[in-house]
């Protein structure tokens, strides 16, 4: 993007972070708070996983989830505080969020390929009056030019615990030591990955969210966009 154009276009909030660190319940709060759009990036990756499921695509066969990333036939749609995701007219929301998908989408993403085939489309989602993007790459590789860029973290310990929290409340029973394996490989793979890394962008601001409360965490970052001239405070 040029100077010009990068001068021109809507703002964006870049939210970058391992999972568990809380980017998705803080970005949509974020962008409910501003009136700004939503880019939830790695329910892209979570939904060519499941949709690479659905049409029995191997996990290791990168040519065809190019295919999948490429036709993918999703849908957001924001209804009383929360994002529905429809994957082909059916409703993914929860299905996306499971670990088996989780892991997965870590996989697929680990793809230089079908990391490309997904990169417009994730920014096309900036629309005025901004955007803010969740993800993992968002501030290193998508919207390098983002005002603010925030590299979300917290402990692999309380990200287990937050997981294994958020799984009982659902009354899916699961194992906390095996949730902290996941969670410590998935990081791992992530971060080690040749293209696009986890990792924050040199102009990034680290916030640790392991002590603190999720209004907290809106509050410090509502104060950061304030001070940047992108929001007025609330």
């Amino acid at each position: 993007m040029s100077t010009t154009a990068a001068a021109n276009a809507p703002p964006v909030l870049t939210i970058d972070g391992p999972g568990g660190a809380g980017k998705g319940t803080i970005s949509r709060l974020i962008a409910e708070r501003l009136g700004w759009h939503l880019l939830d990036s790695g329910a892209l990756y979570r939904l060519t996983a499941l949709a690479a499921a659905k049409h029995e695509v191997a996990l290791d066969d990168e040519a065809a989830l190019v295919d999948v990333a490429v036709a993918l036939d999703v849908a957001f749609l924001a209804e009383e505080g929360a994002t529905r995701v429809l994957l082909e007219g059916s409703d993914a929301t929860h299905t996306i969020r499971t670990e088996q998908i989780g892991d997965a989408a870590s996989r697929v993403a680990a793809l230089p390929a079908v990391r490309r085939a997904l990169l417009q489309r994730q920014r096309d989602f900036r629309q005025a009056p901004g955007l803010v993007a969740d993800g993992r790459d968002m501030g290193t590789v998508v919207f390098t030019d983002a005002p603010l860029k925030i590299f979300l973290t917290a402990s692999a310990e309380e990200r287990a615990h937050r997981r294994h929290l958020q799984l009982q409340k659902s009354g899916v029973d699961a194992s906390l030591s095996s949730l902290l394996k996941e969670i410590q490989a998935r990081d791992a793979r992530d971060m080690q990955r040749s293209v696009a890394p986890l990792k924050p962008a040199d102009d990034a601001i680290t916030l640790d969210t392991t002590r603190l409360t999720i209004p907290e965490v809106v509050d410090r970052l509502t104060e950061l966009l304030t001070e940047r001239g992108l929001a007025t405070g609330t």
